[in-house]
């Protein structure tokens, strides 16, 4: 097969913002030169061993997804996982002091710890423990 995925591309209203939300929470890098332009319509980040990246474009009005309950639902979402309940709870505070939203906290779940957050634009994520 000679086709793959480049990267994932997310709108919203404040680049710089999202692309640093996400920069912090895995411990991303920006793609060189874009953490140096000013008021950026695109930005990108990628992971340090270049496997993947996010990139963040600008759009003039979105609408938060209303997910997992009301009258927006989600167009796509990124899932993350850690190994542990202590982990899920430390990358917990982690994502609220980086600006996340709680949405739901099924933590308890015996089947599938998880809790499923919004990201400063609106756009929902799950943290959850997994293989």
């Amino acid at each position: 097969m000679t086709i793959s995925v480049r990267q994932v591309v997310i709108d919203c209203t404040d680049t710089r913002q999202l692309a640093e939300f996400y920069r912090q929470l895995m411990g991303f890098e920006y793609i060189v030169g874009d953490a140096d332009l000013i008021d950026p319509d695109w930005l990108a980040i990628t992971a340090p061993d270049g496997t993947w990246r996010i990139a963040f474009q600008q759009v003039a009005t979105l609408p938060a997804a209303t997910w997992p309950d009301g009258d927006h639902p989600q167009m796509m979402h990124l899932d993350f996982k850690v190994g542990s309940g202590d982990e899920l709870d430390r990358e917990h505070q982690r994502a609220m002091d980086l600006g996340a939203t709680l949405l739901r906290d099924e933590r308890n779940d015996p089947e599938e710890p998880l809790r499923i957050y919004a990201d400063p634009a609106g756009h929902p994520f799950c943290i959850f423990v997994g293989l």
